[in-house]
Parts: structure tokens; C-alpha cells; sequence
């Protein structure tokens, strides 16, 4: 099934994490840092794979992506909580905003977000495209 994605460009965004720095900041801080940084869905998700490690990598990477997309970074009053990358009916991934970014992003004119992520070793990528109207 095809993906509708009619609807201009807002914005594009990219990100690109060390599996072993996310690996270090659990080790260090451990459920501060993933319950500052994941939603429940998200750590409920990453916990259920053998290595969660390249999992929580990738979403910290979507949610900088998404924030790049939405023209803020962490920045004018963004959280991390306010990016959920969850999966899609199909699997994919895609993107719930809350809080200042949704509303930044209703603001903007942004409808939705496409997404992709990879990882694979050490290192983990997302690019998130944001559609308006």
C-alpha cells in the first residue's frame, strides 16, 4: 500500500547518533536519562528487542531529525517528550507531536511527518520530512 504523501515540503531534518553514546547515557543515568528523553511507548518498545540499544538510538535520531524538520531543534520550547516515533499499522515508523510541538507545528502548517530510520553497528540515522498543505 502506497503512503499519501501529497502536500508541500515544511521542512527536512536528519540526525545521526552513536549507538554507544546512548548505550553510555543509559549505563550512567539509567531510567532518568530514558524516561527524560522516550515516551512509555517508545521504551516499552525498545525493551522488547534483544539489543535495545540501536533501537533507542534510532528514536533519539528521528526526534532530532523531526525537531530539525519543524525548525526548532530543542529550542523554543520543544522536549524531548514532545516527539513520540512509534510504529505504523504496516510497521513503519511514524510521528506523534505533543505539547510545543505540536503546537508549533499546527502553527507552521505542518499536517504530518514522514519518517525513516536505520541503524546498523554503531551507528544509528533518521531523516523526517515535514508536509503542509
Amino acid at each position: 500500500m502506497e503512503r499519501d504523501t501529497r502536500g508541500s515540503i515544511c521542512g527536512i531534518g536528519s540526525d545521526l547518533v552513536s549507538v554507544s553514546r546512548i548505550r553510555q547515557a543509559v549505563v550512567k543515568f539509567g531510567g532518568r536519562f530514558l524516561t527524560r528523553v522516550f515516551t512509555g511507548r517508545e521504551r516499552r518498545y525498545c525493551a522488547a528487542r534483544r539489543d535495545p540499544y540501536p533501537c533507542y538510538a534510532a528514536r533519539f535520531a528521528a526526534k532530532e531529525a523531526v525537531l530539525k524538520a519543524l525548525g526548532t531543534g530543542l529550542t523554543a520550547g520543544c522536549s524531548w517528550q514532545d516527539v513520540e516515533v512509534i510504529p505504523g499499522r504496516q510497521g513503519a515508523p511514524r510521528v506523534e507531536l505533543y505539547g510545543r510541538a505540536a503546537l508549533l507545528a499546527r502553527e507552521r502548517g505542518i499536517k504530518k511527518f514522514l519518517i525513516t530510520l536505520s541503524h546498523d553497528g554503531s551507528y544509528a540515522v533518521a531523516f523526517a520530512v515535514a508536509l503542509g498543505d
